[in-house]
This record gives C-alpha cells, structure tokens and sequence, in this order.
C-alpha cells in the first residue's frame, strides 16, 4: 500500500466480500478511498434506467459513497435485493422504473452494503437505519437539484415514506 494513503490499485477488492479477510481488505482499501468502477448489468432499457438513476445519486452528492460499497447493479426478473458477498444490487423493472425511488432504493442498499463491512446490523432494526439515510438521500436531492419537478418528486416520495413507511 502507498504510504499517502491512497489506495493501491495493484491490490485487487475481493471478488467475492465473505470471509474475515476479505473484509478487512475491502475495509482497508475502502479506508484508503478505493471507488468501484461500476459497472450495470441488462437490457439496454434497464441499463439507460440505471444511469438515469446514477446521474440523480451523482446531483445528490452521493456518487462517490455509492461507488465505495456497490460494484454492480445486476437487472433481474425477481425480488430486489443486495448480494452483500458480492457488493451487487439485483435490481428488477420495477425497482428503476421511478428514477427518484431507484435512486432512493440504490442508496439503501449501499448503507446496507456499507453496514455489512462494518459488521453491524443491516436486516431488520438496520434496514431502518439504511431506509433513514435514503431519506436523507431525498432531501439532499431536492436541495442540489434545479428541475422543480423533480424536486416536486422527491417532496412526494419523502411524503410517502414518512407517512407510511417504517420510519
């Protein structure tokens, strides 16, 4: 590792983020400030969804914390969900079809991912904490952004999760 703590890029992240050392090299070269170089996975349409969902996270002032937990957004025909020993969303039609909810879910699941590494609690009370930060995602996205109806959309998803959601 370089002394200047920077990340090293001849030291590889793990491919697969399961045992103790695999971890403590993905959280020694996250601490150095590795950033995955991420990579979409699907149809052309899912794909150009994403990067609209990506470009929302980068207004956001989000991108580079995104690009430190997650390597890749994998479309899928089933549940949404993060594999966390592969740092990778399985995403679905329906969790990109909103870019403002895309995004919101894609930032959950990094603070998952991110807890994971961490070895705190990410499933049950620590989705709630991750669910939280995706709402502060929100409201960082309606203060950076300029189209006032996206940021009309954002003060309606925010709505939504405050008066129904877990939080």
């Amino acid at each position: 590792m370089r002394a200047n703590n920077r990340w090293d890029n001849k030291v590889k992240f793990p491919e697969k983020v399961y045992t103790v050392e695999e971890i403590q090299l993905a959280q020694r070269l996250i601490s150095q400030g590795y950033k995955h170089k991420l990579k979409v996975v699907g149809s052309d349409v899912f794909r150009k969804k994403v990067e609209r969902i990506l470009g929302l996270i980068r207004v956001a002032g989000h991108q580079d914390f995104f690009r430190t937990y997650i390597r890749s957004v994998v479309e899928i025909d089933g549940l949404g969900q993060l594999r966390e020993y592969e740092a990778t969303i399985w995403a679905n039609a329906h969790n990109v079809n909103d870019p403002v909810e895309g995004a919101r879910f894609l930032v959950q699941k990094a603070y998952q991912m991110k807890s994971y590494l961490e070895a705190k609690p990410y499933h049950e009370y620590g989705e709630t904490v991750a669910i939280q930060k995706s709402l502060e995602f929100l409201e960082d996205l309606k203060d950076r952004c300029e189209d006032d109806d996206l940021k009309g959309k954002c003060e309606k998803a925010l709505k939504v999760w405050r008066d129904y959601g877990p939080v």
